[in-house]
């Protein structure tokens, strides 16, 4: 077992069914050194990171439906080049703008942004909230009703993986430039921005506002809890969620308001009592614990009338400025024909429309063009330089662990003088200098089968380049000034990368052989997602040359 006990990375696998501790910060400057390293975590995660080239929307706005207090009309926008998003835009007659500008993002009901029953119903809170003030984009998620260039799914394949290329990422971009959309319209102040969603909505509301300062107020709706973080590959991109959760995440919104609003018979049964309060502490850090507010709906999991009640009520007391509830009771609506919201029927879409394999390759494409510093590298592979090291030495064996994360590296070590060899793997040549050699992680024992695995949990390989940061680090700790770092075969790359990220030049000797930095090579020899969206080999060599 060893004398650290057993490496936590091993017996410890996190998934989106496990009940997460609520987060707690001291300090407001303890959370602002968190909120920065995890609003960096979660665009890495969604291949945002940096945030890639604005093209032209190229909006087309059409079919307008005219009722006596607010009209709605068909919306699509070109939020990459060749990617089409579809929508509706609902907007106020009769009233004086420029209004507020909401976004409706939805959950994964049947009938998507057009879906209207009892739990569900997108148009009764887009045709409702235009009655009060707003002007309400609600768009699709990606695979629903017009937006089909791609299916729900997708992004499964190590390939797409190593760039970050999924749908949590897309539709989080599409939300984006959603809100790019609100901002250009005339009748819309773009000063005040909101956006308040369901289910998988929920997720995207505080995804956008995690990474996003532009939505001054939010309401994620069923979805902030600690019992279970999202069952869709939608809300579940590869290392999203690495020592973290959806209470955390969503509390990148503080201290802008936002509504908390969660049911009895859903995974927020606990918010009363957990996530809530929370997420109250995290914004009375910043002296605005009355900017948070939740409610509880007796109901299974919903956007009902009495959510959206709870939601125009919220709204209207910190968009609108009004305070009397009494005013923002859910009226009745028309509900169109499907054929007549859809953006689609009856006609083509734009001839420059991509299908997934086009949309990857230009994925790929403009990411290769995109400039990544050391920081983005860093977050992909997710490591961390340590400030402490944690060491026990039994003869030339020795132990490694950082300071309050339960990890283990294992290795010789051999005291000399005129400098250090980190050794990865192999053997060292006896010179008479420190010799350090480690194992990195072996990654034996850990379930790679449960879902959405990578979500919660690192690569093995990417753990090997920790280690091997650790191992630097514990030899820098004890004293060591000149260290050279050796690995051989795959070694060589773990030690490559671990080397480009470090915060100080050591001398690397790393043979990399036949390891060019292609798509094959890394899921042969480094699988860790993102690592190409973040410059992959190039990126690291650069780096080493330019220290």
């Amino acid at each position: 077992m060893g004398l650290f006990g057993q490496d936590r990375r091993n017996t410890v696998v996190a998934t989106t069914d496990t009940h997460f501790a609520a987060p707690s910060f001291a300090t407001l400057e303890e959370w602002k050194v968190r909120r920065e390293a995890l609003r960096k975590q979660v665009q890495s995660a969604a291949g945002l990171l940096p945030f890639p080239a604005r093209n032209p929307l190229n909006a087309q706005v059409f079919g307008r439906i005219e009722n006596k207090d607010y009209s709605i009309e068909k919306v699509y926008i070109e939020t990459l080049p060749g990617f089409y998003l579809a929508g509706n835009l609902y907007r106020p007659l009769g009233k004086k703008g420029p209004f507020p500008g909401m976004l409706a993002p939805h959950g994964h009901a049947q009938y998507g942004r057009l879906e209207d029953g009892e739990l569900f119903s997108v148009p009764s809170r887009g045709i409702n909230h235009a009655r009060q003030g707003y002007v309400v984009f609600a768009y699709d998620m990606i695979g629903y009703n017009d937006t089909m260039q791609l299916p729900h799914v997708f992004g499964n394949t190590p390939q797409e993986q190593l760039w970050s290329f999924g749908p949590l990422g897309l539709q989080t971009w599409n939300s984006i430039r959603a809100l790019d959309f609100l901002e250009s319209l005339p009748d819309v102040d773009p000063k005040k921005l909101l956006v308040t969603g369901e289910s998988g909505g929920g997720t995207q509301t505080f995804l956008l506002c995690a990474i996003d300062e532009r939505p001054k107020w939010s309401s994620p709706v069923n979805m902030i809890s600690l019992i279970m973080q999202g069952g869709s590959p939608c809300e579940n991109a590869p290392s999203l969620r690495v020592g973290t959760n959806n209470v955390e995440i969503a509390a990148l919104m503080a201290p802008r308001p936002m509504l908390m609003v969660s049911a009895t018979g859903d995974w927020t049964k606990n918010t009363l009592k957990e996530e809530y309060p929370a997420m109250k502490k995290i914004y009375e850090l910043y002296d605005a614990g009355a900017q948070v507010e939740t409610v509880q709906i007796d109901a299974p999991h919903n956007y009902n009338k009495a959510s959206r009640e709870a939601v125009y009520k919220f709204f209207g007391k910190q968009v609108l400025g009004d305070g009397d509830a009494t005013k923002f009771g859910e009226k009745r609506i028309r509900v169109e024909k499907l054929q007549d919201m859809m953006v689609f029927a009856g006609r083509a879409l734009p001839a420059n429309a991509l299908d997934q394999a086009g949309l990857f390759a230009q994925w790929v494409a403009a990411a290769k063009k995109q400039v990544t510093d050391r920081e983005t590298l860093q977050v992909a592979l997710g490591t961390s330089w340590p400030a402490k090291v944690e060491a026990r030495v039994s003869g030339t064996v020795v132990e490694l662990s950082r300071a309050g994360q339960g990890d283990l590296v294992k290795g010789t070590y051999v005291k000399g003088k005129g400098g250090a060899v980190l050794q990865v793997g192999g053997t060292a040549k006896a010179d008479g200098r420190t010799v350090l050699t480690i194992e990195p992680f072996p990654g034996t024992a850990r379930d790679r089968e449960v879902r959405y695995f990578l979500t919660f949990n690192r690569s093995d390989d990417a753990n090997r380049v920790q280690d091997i940061v650790t191992a630097v680090a514990w030899l820098r700790q004890s004293g060591e000034r000149d260290i050279t770092v050796v690995g051989t075969g795959k070694a060589a790359v773990w030690a490559t990368f671990a080397a480009a990220v470090l915060p100080e030049a050591v001398t690397l000797e790393a043979p990399l052989g036949s390891f060019r930095g292609t798509d094959q090579d890394f899921i042969d020899s480094m699988f860790v997602p993102g690592i190409q969206r973040a410059g992959g080999l190039q990126a690291a060599l650069r780096l080493l040359t330019a220290r």
